[in-house]
């Protein structure tokens, strides 16, 4: 889909009606979204924000949410949803370009690359990633985006902690604002205070489950997946694991550290 970027950019205009249960759990994300955009100095007035959406459900999340504070901000900010296409089999594009359509929103499809030029069959994960986000910051650069808002939750964040520790040997996460390039892109991440669990909640009742547009075959093989399991067999013994855990990134302790 390619259209001129100025005609685009608008202000959001449509307003989503979701049943009460939805709308409870829609409140819930959109308001700890809005603590989190606060918290973190996100947007200011007049910034252009790209919104990466893959179709899944967090990205399909944070891109009702970040409609729903467009309107209610007491700023202005525009916003484009951007979709990779990186040829992943079983993907439903046009799917998605007319739920945007319904939502009466800016979208624009952007292609990418899934396999190495020397190995056609294999499957990447870093490369596939690294693809996705130099053709978002192409995009991002060539069409006077600054900002960079990605469906990283609270989940994301402590699971990529502990693979950092574990598979790295480094103490380090997502950063919800993270200046890229000497600051000529910004990502923020305005779900970094939210729960898988809510989201998924969310997506449940909204009826947008069957929206999942990225089914990698691989994905529940990955390193992640081991630190989601690990995360689930710790909220067994404690509840909190997962805040406690992103609490922690915050709450250093140096003189306790090597």
């Amino acid at each position: 889909m390619t259209r001129d970027m100025g005609s685009l950019m608008t202000r959001g205009s449509t307003a989503r009606h979701f049943d009460k249960k939805t709308a409870r759990f829609f409140d819930m994300i959109s308001r700890r979204t809005g603590k989190a955009i606060m918290d973190y100095d996100m947007i200011q007035e007049g910034d252009k924000i790209l919104v990466g959406v893959s179709g899944g459900k967090d990205s399909l999340t944070l891109w009702n949410v970040m409609l729903h504070r467009q309107t209610i901000a007491p700023i202005d900010f525009e916003i484009i949803a951007i979709h990779i296409d990186n040829g992943l089999p079983g993907a439903n594009i046009p799917k998605l370009e007319a739920y945007a359509k319904s939502l009466g929103v800016p979208f624009h499809v952007e292609k990418g690359k899934l396999f190495k030029e020397d190995q056609p069959e294999e499957l990447n994960c870093f490369w596939c990633s690294w693809n996705r986000r130099k053709a978002l910051f192409q995009f991002a650069q060539k069409n006077g985006f600054r900002k960079i808002a990605l469906a990283h939750h609270m989940d994301d964040i402590v699971e990529t902690a502990l693979l950092n520790q574990l598979f790295k040997g480094e103490l380090s996460a997502m950063n919800p604002c993270q200046e890229m390039f000497d600051g000529k892109v910004m990502i923020i991440r305005p779900l970094c205070y939210e729960r898988e669990e809510t989201i998924v909640q969310f997506i449940k009742s909204a009826g947008l489950a069957s929206f999942e547009l990225c089914r990698c075959p691989v994905s529940t093989r990955t390193q992640r997946s081991a630190m989601k399991a690990f995360f689930r067999d710790m909220a067994k013994v404690t509840p909190a694991a997962v805040p406690n855990f992103f609490n922690s990134l915050k709450n250093i302790q140096k003189e306790y550290l090597p």
